[in-house]
């Protein structure tokens, strides 16, 4: 796919992880929105999810993977792969435009619209048209640095934003706190 829309990432790291994305809203070639929030916090704050997409496919899936949520509660990879499911078979939601990557204090998932649910063996993930550089970047700070995981989402969204022009420096980072020690 050929994302022209956002720049997602989350990393584990250091028994916390973060996820963050940019606040472009882009148009054809026209910036339409600079402070867009596309991460929201879902289970009073046990979930977060980030969309790159169709702003308004990835406000519909959101709202489908809470549904999914609320029927799984304390199981975020089935509820992501009930949404997989529905979504490849539906055939309103078949023509939604969307990544969503979610994490919680165990899991990191990427769900795409051809029914992919992928955890990273890194705990690094990245989507969107600015994905590539930002998930380098993490890799690279991940081995070289002592950041934690929300200094490097924000470094790495930083650097990505500086090179990709649909992915602007107007950041949401949010952390969870999770068993790892990576």
């Amino acid at each position: 796919m050929k994302w022209h829309a956002t720049t997602i990432l989350s990393v584990r790291k250091g028994g916390k992880v973060a996820i963050g994305g940019d606040g472009q809203v882009t148009l054809g070639t026209q910036v339409m929105k600079a402070d867009a929030v596309k991460i929201r916090k879902l289970l009073d704050g046990q979930v977060i999810v980030g969309f790159a997409g169709s702003a308004a496919d990835g406000f519909a899936l959101l709202e489908r993977f809470e549904t999914k949520l609320k029927d799984h509660p304390n199981n975020v990879p089935r509820a992501a792969i009930e949404l997989a499911k529905l979504w490849r078979t539906d055939r309103m939601l078949r023509r939604l435009e969307a990544v969503l990557l979610v994490v919680d204090a165990r899991h990191s998932l990427m769900l795409s619209g051809s029914g992919d649910v992928i955890q990273p063996t890194d705990g690094v993930l990245a989507t969107g048209s600015g994905g590539g550089y930002a998930l380098a970047a993490a890799r690279a700070l991940m081995q070289h640095s002592e950041l934690s995981a929300a200094e490097i989402v924000r470094e790495s969204l930083t650097i990505a934003g500086g090179i990709d022009i649909y992915t602007n420096t107007n950041l949401t980072v949010e952390e969870l706190p999770c068993p790892s020690t990576s």
